[in-house]
């Protein structure tokens, strides 16, 4: 048996992802694939599109084995926890041999270059200095590349699948157990690009086309998620827009005191205050984004704060690595990766809500959350749900 694994929201899932999974079996030579999965939120800081269930089932339906879940603390966390959170639920199963991502540039070797650029510590010191003058994260850390190393590596880190790409490398490079890396250079349109080239676009502008019921958007994902969506919208499970939760947000921020949202992860240096000024102005989430946004803190930081603050997520909890493993869809092929990993995973593994009562208090507090989180995505589904969804919805078999 050989593991692919791979990182990925799949919101919602679609042609592309489909060319990367096949490219990823022809590259490895394998004969099992397992997906860590955004749960109902994703990194750009908002609710998934469709609800991890049934994103998890398309994935099965499309060529994945087994979906495991990223929590939402690591989900709508930067891109380096992301990475890390998502490596190490790959490598804690003990049998993944190759983990697997997109990126634009499609050399494994020129990335994996540029992770070591990056771990370079006149780099780290360079990008200190930059960033105490003001510049953001990703463009102070770029210009201590560009200037101590030059433009090739800059260049890399001005495509965001390479980036992402390269915190994977780096997450992989700090795990006990390590999986070797490959990447599959992205086919068809770009991230967050609104264009459309054959039977791809990128899951962003497939968002937009199905919230301005733009039928179009079929012919860029498999059947199987067609038919998916439209059980979906016939049980009133959805989509759930992100809009649908604004005024609640809005609510939610206006209540906040500047030291609560000081103890929301990733925010620093006086950051609290801009924003709560901002929630207290703000008509909309736009106008709160915009308002708290500056050059040091990028609207994508500034969205991923707010829906973290708004969720009650703290400092103190948000720290470490995910404490179990749990899944959410699979098929045969996925039992039999499961029975692979019985004995070598690192972390237990959780299949219902009941496992979890024999794990640590860390794994407890992080399904607690999980649980919480799902009760307030309910309220962006088109009609509400109750809460216990967590509880009561098992593993989807196919």
């Amino acid at each position: 048996m050989k593991i692919a694994g791979i990182v990925a929201e799949y919101n919602p899932f679609h042609n592309g992802h489909k060319y990367h999974i096949e490219k990823t079996k022809e590259l490895t030579g394998a004969d099992h694939v397992v997906a860590v999965m955004s749960g109902n939120y994703v990194q750009r800081g908002e609710t998934s599109i469709l609800s991890k269930w049934a994103r998890a089932e398309a994935a099965v339906e499309n060529g994945v084995d087994l979906v495991l879940e990223l929590p939402t603390v690591w989900s709508i966390a930067r891109a380096q926890d992301f990475a890390a959170g998502a490596v190490s639920i790959l490598n804690s199963l003990g049998c993944v041999d190759n983990i697997s991502f997109g990126s634009e540039c499609g050399d494994i070797d020129l990335l994996t270059k540029t992770a070591e650029v990056l771990e370079d510590r006149a780099v780290i010191n360079r990008m200190k200095d930059n960033l105490e003058i003001g510049m953001s994260f990703a463009g102070a850390r770029a210009e201590a590349v560009r200037t101590l190393h030059g433009d090739i590596y800059y260049d890399i880190l001005n495509e965001p699948n390479n980036t992402l790409g390269v915190e994977y490398i780096i997450a992989n490079s700090k795990c006990d157990k390590k999986a070797q890396m490959i990447t599959v250079q992205r086919k068809g349109a770009a991230h967050d690009s609104i264009i459309r080239s054959e039977n791809f676009a990128s899951a962003s502008e497939i968002r937009k086309m199905i919230l301005s019921d733009d039928s179009s958007w079929s012919r860029f994902v498999p059947q199987s998620v067609v038919d998916i969506f439209k059980r979906e919208e016939d049980k009133r499970t959805g989509p759930t827009p992100y809009s649908k939760l604004e005024f609640s947000i809005l609510c939610c921020m206006r209540q906040l005191r500047a030291e609560d949202i000081a103890e929301t992860p990733d925010v620093s240096e006086g950051m609290e205050n801009r924003i709560h000024d901002a929630a207290l102005r703000a008509g909309t989430l736009e106008d709160l984004f915009s308002m708290a946004k500056t050059r040091r803190y990028p609207h994508a930081r500034i969205r991923r704060i707010v829906l973290a603050a708004f969720l009650g997520f703290t400092k103190e909890q948000c720290g470490g690595l995910p404490p179990y493993i749990k899944v959410l869809a699979m098929n045969d092929k996925g039992k039999e990766i499961l029975k692979e990993a019985k004995g070598k995973a690192a972390l237990p593994i959780v299949t219902k809500a009941s496992d979890i009562d024999s794990l640590s208090e860390r794994a407890k507090e992080i399904y607690s959350l999980e649980g919480m989180c799902t009760d307030v995505y309910s309220l962006a589904t088109p009609v509400i749900l109750p809460c216990g969804r967590e509880q009561t919805t098992g593993v989807i078999i196919k």
